[in-house]
């Protein structure tokens, strides 16, 4: 068992790939960890940023922290904002990000896999 401090993990920004902006992570499970099969993420998108599309190989859960945002599919696009969960099936094309007006925050919950971006 590991009991881990959400204030004491390492923050990361990230940009490119799959975003259209600069995110901040904070990895709680995953590798690290020792975790084989579970990946927890605190996603933090500023203002108007988002990612794109793309798709991962396993089911993912976004849990809504703060803020509002936006999760989308390529039929269906939803305003998100906080306690609000969002739970996307592996391989559907999908993406997730802040509003125009609003900073947000999820938790991401997957198992690690691939995340293919906008060519999928």
């Amino acid at each position: 068992m590991k009991i881990i401090q959400i204030e004491d993990v390492h923050e990361v920004s990230r940009s490119g790939g799959i975003f259209t902006g600069t995110v901040a992570l904070k990895p709680l499970v995953g590798n690290k960890t020792g975790a084989k099969d579970l990946s927890v993420t605190i996603v933090s998108f500023p203002r108007g940023v988002r990612n794109t599309f793309h798709t991962h190989t396993y089911d993912q859960v976004l849990y809504v922290l703060s803020g509002k945002g936006t999760v989308a599919n390529e039929k269906h696009q939803v305003a998100l904002s906080e306690g609000m969960v969002s739970f996307i099936p592996a391989g559907e094309k999908h993406w997730h990000g802040a509003s125009e007006d609003s900073d947000f925050s999820h938790i991401s919950i997957l198992r690690p896999g691939q995340t293919k971006g906008a060519d999928v």
